[in-house]
């Protein structure tokens, strides 16, 4: 079913918005909704009430005397909101173009996961932007400087670090981190590592996802979440430079839901989808240009990728 748009003759294409999010989830290159759960919402923007790390950790007086009434207490809560704000871009197939691929490759499908790949780069860069930031991940409660003991140094006590980080943000929130955010290389760097390499020299792993679980149950964590995703950071017109999108300077131990839409669950943060805009992450339309004999096919969202509670996560600098 697609959704009326309008004001506007670009229509809804449900079939390339399938295929473009088989090929973005194929790629496994993208991190940021594993990082920032999708909360899908009917309301492009509101406010919504999150219950205090101050008010659940507080002691409470429980003892009863006899024939006396028990003593009460309530909870805190803060109130926060979210604006979902629209991205998107267009990538525009020439009729000529379209003849002169027809024989080698589906010219439309190839547009549109173009497209929405730049869109998806764009999304990746804000939310790692917004979880490597030690403007807001600073003090000790909240960030550790490790360059002295970096992670490409195959002797830094890498478990030990990870293990720190945990406990701070146990201590802050009274939840057991449940995942790691790092770049890929920092997870080469892990698995140079001499201390991990004899923690798992004796365990058959093949595949990555294997060695990641067996990473991720060294470091005492539930999950890895590896950003693996590159961007060309050369200006127009000139030769391309590759950059990591996600700095690997810095890594994360945090808690993230599992269920982006079930805002009880604790996390540090959630991707706001507005969908009676955007029904999908990658919503594809597409529209007749012809004075340019073309066809335009738009990728858009409406999102607001929102830190909720830094104290659910800490920031650790792992290189210099």
């Amino acid at each position: 079913m697609g959704v009326e748009y309008s004001g506007t003759h670009a229509k809804p294409r449900l079939e390339l918005g399938v295929a473009v999010m088989e090929y973005v989830e194929q790629a496994k290159e993208f991190i940021a909704t594993a990082c920032l759960p999708i909360f899908k919402t009917k309301k492009k923007e509101s406010s919504f009430s999150a219950i205090t790390r101050e008010g659940i950790t507080r002691d409470a007086d429980t003892k009863r005397a006899p024939r006396s009434a028990y003593n009460r207490d309530g909870f805190e809560a803060k109130d926060l909101s979210y604006k979902c704000e629209e991205h998107g871009l267009e990538g525009a197939l020439d009729d000529g173009e379209r003849e002169m691929y027809a024989s080698d490759f589906d010219a439309e499908l190839v547009t549109s996961q173009i497209t929405a790949r730049r869109l998806m780069q764009a999304q990746e860069k804000r939310v790692a932007d917004a979880l490597f930031n030690t403007s807001v991940w600073t003090g000790a409660d909240l960030f550790t400087d490790h360059s002295a003991n970096p992670w490409d140094n195959i002797a830094s006590d890498v478990v030990g670090q990870v293990r720190a980080a945990r406990e701070k943000v146990r201590a802050n929130c009274g939840i057991e981190p449940n995942a790691l955010v790092c770049s890929k290389i920092n997870i080469d760097n892990l698995l140079d590592n001499t201390g991990i390499k004899d923690s798992i020299k004796y365990v058959a792993r093949l595949t990555e996802a294997e060695i990641l679980n067996a990473l991720a149950d060294i470091l005492g964590l539930k999950k890895i979440i590896v950003g693996k995703a590159i961007r060309n950071s050369a200006k127009e017109g000139q030769s391309f430079v590759s950059a990591n999108i996600w700095n690997d300077d810095y890594a994360m131990v945090g808690v993230i839901a599992e269920d982006g839409q079930n805002l009880v669950l604790p996390s540090v943060g959630r991707t706001f989808l507005w969908i009676a805009d955007s029904p999908d992450n990658a919503t594809v339309e597409s529209y007749r240009d012809e004075v340019h004999r073309s066809d335009v096919f738009r990728v858009r969202q409406n999102v607001d990728e929102k830190i909720i509670d830094a104290y659910f996560a800490h920031l650790m600098q792992v290189d210099a």
